[in-house]
Parts: structure tokens; C-alpha cells; sequence
């Protein structure tokens, strides 16, 4: 009796003063923080010792049910709120596989207590959710390593009312070596000069803090560059700002082999290379004219055309041979008469028919299920990556399992059926029983943008069929006021010039992953949709811009810089540049099987051709999936080995049609020859030592043996390898 009395007297005691305690306002905070409802603790897919909580809490009414219902309502005691396993576990009162996750004298301890004594209420959505987070400060710059920033979150709940939630907020630093988080104590502190971005999470809502840590070396005087276009305005605001001062451009031969690669994945040729560096012009105008040169060529077209079909996934093995070269060619079509990116998305979008007759179908044959053909859309097209709200909310965005199924309601009505003729498939709208159902309760999802703007399309009526829902997601989503559309391609694109994205990775857009210059993404957008998304206009506004004809040499106040685009970032060429360079530098074509014999390996269909040889070593795509990261340029040792001992250089070099062995027959010098090999494998002119050593080792003889030997050692050089 005396034990139940200073039982009844606690919980007046902690009850009395206090306001109502409900699960959504108070207590689903204290379960996320503590990590009850992480990964790995109750949160796991088949939860944790036999009870499970919805990953991060992103389903409070079904964690609420679950603690209420799960062993029979055992774990609550309301004749005596301390003796309830929610509070004796996470004590260690009892012994507890998760281990200590708070003590009793904590302010969790009694939030939790006194909402099981006031009878475990949920609370109400309409007052008690979350609307938005504010944080302060919105935006740090330390002046130096060492410095140390309080941090502040308010959460604003759907009644107006508004709390400070620190405590409970998670915040994490994407950079930490730059900006470490100090959780208890809520600090940012700066460890070294550098840039990173803070994510706030709290309740399903999330902000971002971007951190900067500037230089502290005194003696920093800004030198104005000249600005070619807006890119290098909006790069040198946040380059002065940041103490950091930008190379100046490269030189013309430099200059020229990167443009080429990037453009037309090919190298320039040795007279194109005199020619240029010839050419009396300024470097501005003559530079310019030389980008306008390059995207009117066929090898543009090669080039890109490779890029999407990796992008799109044409390979026959979704495809078949017939429907690959098909998809390839619609895809060249759309590239060589420069249809806006916006009306060619639409095309595939919409697409419906014969994959022969109507080769844009095949968008829809690689995918064939409502849900992967929204996961690839969206990754493609919106660089957002759904695939994480299949099985519940996005942990890292503010997506949500409904909006997974909302928006793959839209692509449930394509339907694929075989064709007439041997591979053909159709792509075609279904009638009925297209219904896209959520996994949970089986309700019907009606589709659903997954943000809207201004100008965004009205969705049509309730039940509009197949063909209208498709319809309806491609003007949505080419609008020129979707938010994510253009902003997506102008990212991807620029990835393609400088080696990564203003937003990277390209096709991970979110709160949590901002932008390293939104003024400059913005700008970027705005300009491509004024300009009717046209691709050709953006590339060459990027190349033009003088950020991206940057030399590689960096200064003092740049060297360390990886982020800002102030210097021109080596890049490994890529595994066609890489064939396709060789075969110029050599004089002599690699022999694809199942392909007329001029073909370049940017011109190949799909990686069927040439299958784990040379091109799958230095790291083709294999087109299984819709993602960037399938291409790889990293260096490995069996690629070194393969470059030299590998038969790929060591037959090109003593190919008896080739270069080598024109120039030996021809009569050239010992001069030429070496001047003519430089200029064909590295795209510039020997210097003086490298001439005078080149010609050297040829006099000594036999002259044939020598000028391959010095081929071989210039395309196994770095130089060779990379794009500078």
C-alpha cells in the first residue's frame, strides 16, 4: 500500500504542472532521437527481437499502434507509468538489447511518464504535425579553422504554434573533416579551410546550413579575370568570397584537345592542331569559332547520342538488335536536328506502338513495370531518386511513400505485348485493371504530381484512363515551370564539361545534397529555358565561359580547391574517348565484330559489341541501369597492364597500315616524325627537350622499332590518358 501510494504521488507530482503530452507533438521525437525507429534498432525491415517501428518514424500512426496493440498493450503500465516496459527498457531497468538510450532524470523520461499517465494520447494531425523547420543560422562563414557556431532549430506545427526542437533535431555534416557537429552540445566547429553543408532533420522536415571555412592566410588581394559570360560572373562572386582566386585560361592546344573530347569525344587531328594554333584570330573570338565547328560535326552527334542511349539504356538485351539500332537512331535524329530536349522527352514520355515502327516505345520496353519506368523517369529526367519511398518515406527528403505510388499511378496504364514480327513488342494503353494500389492497405493511388508550381497542368478527372495520365505527366513534367526538369539536364550536362555536377551526384538531387552555386544552377536553368531547351545553346554557353577553359595549374589560394570550379580537374578519358584516341594517334581502327569496319567506338549500338574486352575494362557502361555511376574512370592495375602489355596499343602501334609505318615509308625526318606523333597522340607540339630527345632516340635506329617504341611510351603517358 505504501509502495502504490508514492507510486500515485509521482505521477501527480510530474503530471500536475504539465501541459497535455501527446505521441506526435512529443513523444515520436523522443523515439527518433534516442534511435529507436533507426536502421539498425526497431526500425530494421523485420524490426529488432521481434517489435518494429517504421524506419525513422516516417509512419507515426503505425508506430503508435504498434506500442499500443503489440503484446497485447503490455508495454504500458497506466496503474503506474515507471513500471512500463517503454520506459524500463530504454532505463535498462530490465535488460535491454538496444542498451542505455536515456536515464531517468532525463526531460525523455518524464515526457514519455507523463503521456502514458495522461492515457497514451496520439494527438491531433491537424495541430500536433510538423509544417516547417527554421534554423538559425541560416548560413555560416568562419573566418578561419577553429571557430566553433551554436546552432538553433524552430519547428512551426500545422496550428502556428512554434517550439525549439534542438535537442531533438538531427544534425549531421556532410564534410565533417570541414564542419564537425558537436550533438550534445548543438556546435558546428571548423576544422579546415573548405565547404560543407549541414542537414537539419526533425519529424520529416529538413533544412540545410551551408558552412564555409575560410582561408586565414593573410595577404589574399582578389585579381580580376576576364569574364567570358555570366558562368565566370557567378563563379568569381562566390570565388571572391571564399578567398580563392581562379587559374587563367589554358593554352590553345590544351584548349583544343578538351574542347574536342568533350564535344565529340574525338581528338583533334595534327592539322587541325597547326591550324589552330596558326590561327592569328583573339583567343576569345577563335576559340568560339572553333566550339561552333565542333557541335556541327557528325562526331556531336556520336557522341551524345552514345551518352543518352546509356542514359535510356538501349542495349539488346531489353531491346533486341532490330529494336537497339532502332532507339539509336531515333535518339541520333532527335540530337542531329537539335529538337528541343523538352519535345523529345515528351515524345518518349508519351510514346506508344510498334518498338519498330515507333522506336521512341522502346523508353518503355527496359523498364516494363509502372514503378521501375517511374524510378527511371525520375532519376533521368528530375535527377531525383525515388527508389528509397517504395518501402516507406524518403530517410534523406521530404518524399513519401504515398507520392512513390501517386506518381507510378501515372505509368500503370502502359501495357507491352508481343508484335508481329519476330522481337517486336507494342507498347500500348490499357483499358482497365491498371489501378495502382499502395502496399500497405490496398487503396487505390490516383496519380498526383510530385511538386507543383505556378504553371503546372491541372491533373485531368479522377478517372482518366492510360493514355491521359501519361499525357499529363509529360507536360508536367517538360513545363518550363517544373521546378526540377530543367535544372536536372543543366546539372547533368555541366557534369559532362568539368568532371561533376553543381549538384553532385547528378541524379541525387535533394534538400540534402544542395547545390555548391545555386546562383550559378539558377542562372544555368533560367537561360536554358529561355533559350526553348535547346542543348546545343547550353553547351556552348558552358564552353565558351572561361571557368571551363581554365588551365589545370592552380595557385596558392586555389590549389586546395575541389568544389568551386576554379581550375580546370584532370578527367580520365572515358572508355570510347580512350579506343577512339588510339585509333587516331595510331593510324590503325580496332576491329568490331557485327559493324562495317570504319566504325568508331562512340558509333557502336550497345555494349554487346566488343563485349569484356578493352572498352569493359576502362569502364563502359553496361546499360543495366538508368544510372551515371555505371560509367567508371578510374585508374586500376589491370588497366595499366593492359596498356602495356595489352595487344590493343601494341597492335595499333605496329599496325603495317598505320601511322607509324606511312611516316617511315614517306621519308620524313626524324624531326617530323616526332613533331607528327606528338601532335598526334597528345594533340600538342614536342617542346624543345622532348623534340631533341624524340629525334635522338630515332637516330640511333632501326628508325621503324624507335618511332613505335616512341608512340607507345607517348600513349602510355598521363598526358595521353587524361583530358587536362
Amino acid at each position: 500500500m505504501k509502495l502504490l501510494l508514492l507510486s500515485s504521488a509521482l505521477v501527480v507530482s510530474l503530471t500536475a504542472a504539465g501541459p497535455q503530452v501527446t505521441y506526435l507533438k512529443d513523444v515520436a521525437p523522443i523515439l527518433n532521437k534516442a534511435g529507436c525507429t533507426s536502421g539498425p534498432c526497431h526500425g530494421a525491415a523485420k524490426g529488432k527481437n521481434g517489435f518494429k517501428l517504421s524506419l525513422r518514424g516516417y509512419d507515426p500512426q503505425f508506430d503508435y499502434e504498434a506500442l499500443l496493440y503489440d503484446l497485447s498493450g503490455r508495454r504500458f503500465n497506466r496503474a503506474d507509468p515507471g513500471k512500463s516496459l517503454m520506459l524500463a527498457k530504454p532505463t535498462q531497468e530490465i535488460p535491454h538489447g538496444g542498451g542505455l538510450r536515456f536515464e531517468r532524470s532525463t526531460e525523455y523520461y518524464k515526457t514519455i511518464f507523463n503521456w502514458i499517465a495522461q492515457g497514451v494520447p496520439f494527438g491531433d494531425p491537424l495541430k500536433d504535425k510538423v509544417e516547417a523547420l527554421a534554423v538559425q543560422p541560416t548560413e555560416i562563414a568562419m573566418p578561419k579553422p577553429g571557430e566553433k557556431i551554436a546552432l538553433k532549430v524552430v519547428a512551426t506545427y500545422k496550428d502556428g504554434s512554434t517550439r525549439e526542437v534542438t535537442r531533438e533535431a538531427t544534425i549531421e555534416s556532410n564534410t565533417p573533416d570541414v564542419a564537425r557537429i558537436d550533438p550534445a552540445q548543438a556546435t558546428v566547429a571548423g576544422e579546415r579551410v573548405g565547404e560543407a553543408t549541414l542537414l537539419l532533420r526533425y519529424e520529416g522536415k529538413y533544412a540545410t546550413i551551408p558552412v564555409a571555412v575560410l582561408n586565414p592566410k593573410p595577404g589574399f588581394v582578389w585579381k580580376p579575370l576576364a569574364q567570358h559570360n555570366f558562368i565566370d560572373q557567378l563563379i568569381d562572386a562566390k570565388l571572391q568570397k571564399m578567398k580563392v582566386q581562379p587559374s587563367p585560361l589554358v593554352d590553345d592546344a590544351a584548349f583544343l584537345r578538351r574542347v574536342s573530347l568533350d564535344l565529340t569525344g574525338q581528338t583533334p587531328s595534327p592539322d587541325e592542331v597547326r591550324a589552330f594554333l596558326a590561327d592569328a584570330t583573339p583567343t576569345k573570338l577563335k576559340r568560339a569559332k572553333v566550339i561552333d565547328k565542333l557541335i556541327a560535326r557528325p562526331a556531336y552527334v556520336d557522341q551524345w547520342a552514345m551518352k543518352w542511349g546509356d542514359l535510356l539504356q538501349s542495349s539488346r538485351k531489353f531491346l533486341g538488335e532490330k529494336g537497339t539500332y532502332g532507339f539509336r537512331e531515333w535518339i541520333r535524329e532527335s540530337l542531329a536536328a537539335n529538337k528541343p530536349y523538352d519535345a523529345w522527352v515528351r515524345e518518349l514520355i508519351t510514346s506508344s506502338g510498334s518498338s519498330y515502327e515507333s522506336p521512341e516505345a522502346n523508353y518503355y520496353r527496359t523498364t516494363r513495370d509502372a514503378k521501375a519506368t517511374m524510378e527511371k523517369t525520375t532519376q533521368v529526367f528530375m535527377g531525383t531518386r525515388m527508389v528509397c519511398a517504395q518501402c516507406h518515406d524518403h530517410p534523406f527528403e521530404r518524399w513519401t511513400q504515398n507520392q512513390y505510388y501517386e506518381m507510378s499511378a501515372f505509368f500503370s496504364g502502359v501495357g507491352v505485348r508481343p508484335g508481329y514480327e519476330v522481337g517486336e513488342e507494342i507498347i500500348y494503353n490499357q483499358r482497365a485493371d491498371f489501378d495502382m494500389k499502395h502496399p500497405k492497405d490496398g487503396r487505390v493511388m490516383a496519380p498526383k504530381y510530385l511538386v507543383a508550381s505556378t504553371g503546372t497542368p491541372p491533373l485531368p478527372a479522377q478517372d482518366f484512363g492510360a493514355r491521359q495520365r501519361r499525357a499529363a505527366f509529360a507536360a508536367w513534367l517538360t513545363s518550363r515551370d517544373n521546378p526540377m526538369f530543367a535544372k536536372a539536364a543543366v546539372n547533368r550536362v555541366w557534369s559532362y564539361f568539368f568532371g561533376k555536377g553543381i549538384i553532385d551526384p547528378v541524379d541525387d538531387i535533394r534538400a540534402s545534397n544542395p547545390p555548391v552555386n545555386a546562383a550559378l544552377l539558377d542562372a544555368l536553368t533560367k537561360d536554358f529555358i529561355a533559350h526553348n531547351f535547346d542543348l546545343r545553346h547550353l553547351m556552348r554557353t558552358i564552353a565558351n565561359s572561361r571557368a571551363y577553359q581554365a588551365t589545370i595549374a592552380t595557385n596558392e589560394w586555389n590549389a586546395g580547391d575541389t568544389t568551386n570550379f576554379s581550375h580546370a580537374m584532370p578527367r580520365r578519358l572515358g572508355a570510347e574517348q580512350l579506343m577512339d584516341a588510339v585509333a587516331l594517334a595510331t593510324g590503325a581502327r580496332p576491329n568490331f565484330p557485327e559493324v562495317p569496319e570504319d566504325t568508331t567506338a562512340a558509333q557502336l549500338p550497345d555494349p554487346h559489341v566488343g563485349k569484356e574486352g578493352f572498352l569493359d575494362l576502362f569502364g563502359r557502361p553496361t546499360r543495366e541501369t538508368a544510372c551515371e555511376c555505371e560509367r567508371r574512370t578510374e585508374l586500376s592495375l589491370p588497366q595499366a597492364l593492359n596498356l602495356v602489355n595489352g595487344a590493343t596499343i601494341s597492335d595499333a602501334v605496329a599496325d603495317p597500315k598505320g601511322r607509324v609505318a606511312k611516316l617511315v615509308l614517306s621519308g620524313r625526318s626524324d624531326s617530323a616524325i616526332v613533331e607528327e606523333l606528338y601532335l598526334a597522340a597528345l594533340s600538342r607540339l614536342p617542346s624543345k627537350t622532348e623534340a631533341e630527345t624524340g629525334q635522338a632516340y630515332l637516330a640511333a635506329g632501326p628508325r621503324a622499332a624507335k618511332a613505335q617504341d616512341l608512340l607507345w611510351a607517348l600513349l602510355n603517358s598521363k598526358a595521353f590518358l587524361f583530358s587536362w
